[in-house]
């Protein structure tokens, strides 16, 4: 059976709720959502749905360091959003972060995010 270690990471913002930023099990990881919250002032960064998913990918970015592993090497993200109509945005943000062999990703449009966010995205990484 493979051992379940929490991890925490320094670079991202405060989880909102009772969960750690990832769990590593085995050979993966498993990240929480990360709201597109800026570390420093904690306050939502960005007032469209593009800004806020360059920020959830930020943080993604430094919870992937934190867990010895990189945002590039993702498997699968899931991108959660109540403005669909900003849907090329959220594309053209995320293309950024994965110009060659972006990951395997499901969008979910959802009536609403934790402190009025417009975008959270979750992520699963190789260890």
């Amino acid at each position: 059976m493979s051992r379940r270690a929490t991890i925490t990471a320094a670079g991202a913002p405060a989880a909102v709720g009772p969960y750690s930023h990832a769990v590593r099990s085995g050979e993966l990881i498993f990240c929480s959502g990360q709201l597109p919250i800026d570390p420093a002032s904690g306050q939502i960064a960005g007032a469209g749905a593009g800004a806020q998913t360059q920020r959830c990918l930020e943080n993604l970015q430094a919870v992937a360091e934190a867990a010895g592993s990189e945002l590039a090497r993702a498997l699968r993200l899931t991108v959660y959003t109540t403005a669909l109509e900003q849907f090329a945005q959220i594309n053209e943000a995320y293309a950024k972060f994965f110009a060659a062999e972006p990951p395997a990703r499901v969008t979910v449009g959802v009536a609403a995010l934790p402190l009025g966010a417009l975008v959270e995205i979750d992520a699963i990484l190789p260890a």
